[in-house]
């Protein structure tokens, strides 16, 4: 039983450190694309051809993925696939980018390249990414509070990346990368919603009592 426990702790161990090395050879790709993007002007447009890349593309063809990170098919012949399969469509610049991972031998870390490109993006630009979980899905008001609440808490224009989970009891979870907000900012969400609700319902009760009593009456 503990030799089967510690086994198990054993491959646990392996799978992060193989995910935390995914992530830092994700990030330092990211930065060497987006530092040769700006550099060319064409940041935004870049990574709209990147992401369509993996939507339209990878996403679509699964067996090319497959052969791209493979570490059996030879830098040269992954040359060769990328200039057919992409080479009519793909702007200069992007190609040339995946020869350079693929002569690393990273292709295998595309998508992490792309998560952590869009990632740096958004902090170059002053964006934060935030994931905000709710029993029940936001209404627009209070999506655009709690937008507003957050812009006051964090040191930029937050994304927010709505997540229902029906486990949760009530409330919201906002989390901004690995951080899980303390329940102090969970308050201030919290309050922006209960005085919404109470707004809510007092609009209601005033037009029970207008319909209840007429005016003149």
């Amino acid at each position: 039983m503990a030799h089967d426990s510690q086994a198990r702790d054993a491959r646990l161990a392996a799978q992060i450190d193989a995910d935390v090395g995914v992530q830092h050879v994700g990030d330092v790709y990211a930065q060497a694309f987006l530092g040769a993007a700006e550099e060319a002007g064409q940041t935004e447009s870049l990574l709209a051809e990147f992401d369509s890349l993996l939507a339209d593309v990878l996403n679509s063809f699964p067996r090319l993925e497959e052969t791209l990170a493979s570490s059996l098919v030879s830098h040269e012949e992954t040359v060769g696939i990328l200039d057919r399969t992409l080479g009519a469509q793909a702007s200069p610049l992007l190609l040339n980018f995946l020869k350079v991972v693929s002569r690393h031998g990273r292709l295998d870390c595309l998508r992490a390249i792309h998560r952590q490109a869009h990632e740096l993006y958004d902090r170059m630009r002053g964006r934060v990414v935030v994931r905000v979980s709710t029993a029940t899905p936001l209404s627009g008001e209070l999506a655009a509070g709690i937008a507003q609440n957050l812009r006051n808490i964090l040191d930029g224009e937050p994304i927010v990346e709505e997540i229902v989970d029906p486990d949760l009891i009530g409330g919201v979870v906002v989390r901004v990368g690995d951080t899980v907000y303390d329940g102090s900012v969970a308050n201030q969400l919290e309050t922006v919603r209960q005085q919404m609700i109470e707004r809510s319902a007092h609009e209601i009760q005033t037009r029970r009592d207008r319909f209840r009593y007429p005016a003149g009456d």
